[in-house]
């Protein structure tokens, strides 16, 4: 969607834009003393920093969250509404406020339209409880979390509910779990990572096997899983949230480790022949293996690529850091739990991962 003489601006520009000249005059008028916070946060390419132009066809523009506490959403949150829709005005920096629903039921998205009557706004009132149990599955935001409802909750659910911004807290509690929030505790974050490094030692030989039998498309596809795990990895070493597919090359782009990853991953990828993919994946294998003992989370691992068993394939046989991190690992849980990981490294369906009810009762059945 183009909107002639409304030039491109950050999402989150825009929505801080929205609160501080058109949302919170208007609380601070009709609503006077009404405790609130005011971000953007949750969905949205613009939470995790990666939107362009390209974003404005749905569900991008002028958006905000409004948090209450649970009673004064329950007394005020229609009043709001009405009122902003009344009251705020038709555009932010040349943008419209109001979104036009689509009646396509495949298609079920808003779209930025001008109107001459109330705004259709995308200003959503919530309690920071009723809205954490919807984005995680989290009961309430000051409940000390187990070491099992961390391993519950999707990396994209958590980069959206740390990500975005947060333009005014006067409940503390949106900012508090936040915090909370940035990270895994330490315990998590090691196991995550020798889950990780496990999910590597499964596959890194089939490159070669398939190879062997003549498979070579399944040999690059393979290959192709394999760079996506390392990938994955390079961002939890570097204690960042992985979001989902469409934004993982970006997020990891952004990482220091990428330049000197860049020709290995590339190589692996558009590898024609199964000597190339391989010997470009072990290069992949010893950068990262090297960043993982430079963590110093570990007792060092040899980072080199060797055979397979007795079998003609150069692997870094990624076990052996999976098994030094798990020997790290005193928490009892986390202990004896097998290497399977969080909820998003033994599943990738997106219409499971977006529905905490269903991912919580996903993991107590693994667990």
């Amino acid at each position: 969607m183009t909107i002639p003489g409304a030039p491109f601006v950050p999402g989150i520009e825009l929505s801080r834009v929205l609160y501080e000249e058109a949302v919170e005059p208007v609380l601070r008028d009709a609503f006077p003393g009404l405790r609130h916070a005011a971000a953007r946060v949750g969905s949205g390419s613009e939470v995790l920093g990666f939107d362009t132009p390209r974003s404005a066809d749905h569900e991008w523009g002028p958006r905000l969250e409004i948090f209450l506490t649970a009673e004064d959403r329950a007394q005020h949150g229609a009043a709001i509404r009405r009122t902003l829709a009344e009251r705020l005005p038709k555009e932010i920096r040349g943008w419209p406020t109001h979104f036009e629903e689509s009646d396509d039921p495949l298609d079920p998205v808003g779209r930025m339209r001008s109107t001459d009557g109330p705004v259709n706004h995308r200003v959503d009132v919530h309690d920071v409880d009723g809205w954490l149990a919807e984005q995680l599955g989290v009961r309430s935001a000051g409940a000390e979390l187990t070491t099992r409802a961390w391993l519950a909750m999707p990396q994209q659910r958590l980069a959206e509910t740390t990500g975005g911004a947060v333009f005014h807290d006067g409940l503390g509690t949106l900012t508090d779990v936040r915090r909370r929030l940035a990270w895994y505790p330490d315990q998590v974050w090691r196991y995550l990572l020798a889950c990780q490094w496990q999910r590597v030692s499964q596959e890194e030989a089939f490159v070669g096997r398939c190879a062997e039998v003549g498979d070579d498309i399944g040999s690059a596809v393979v290959a192709a899983r394999l760079v996506r795990d390392l990938m994955r990895l390079c961002l939890l070493l570097e204690r960042r949230y992985a979001p989902y597919s469409k934004w993982l090359g970006s997020a990891f782009g952004r990482l220091p480790a990428a330049k000197s990853l860049e020709p290995a991953v590339r190589g692996a990828l558009a590898a024609t022949d199964y000597r190339t993919r391989e010997a470009r994946l072990c290069d992949a294998y010893e950068v990262v293996a090297a960043l993982q003992n430079a963590s110093g989370l570990n007792a060092p691992v040899d980072p080199k690529r060797r055979p397979y068993h007795s079998r003609p394939f150069q692997v870094l046989r990624a076990e052996r850091f999976a098994q030094a991190l798990a020997r790290t690992v005193t928490d009892p849980d986390l202990r004896t739990s097998a290497l399977v990981g969080s909820m998003d490294q033994w599943t990738d369906s997106t219409d499971l991962l977006n529905q905490p009810r269903a991912v919580q009762a996903a993991a107590h059945a693994l667990q």
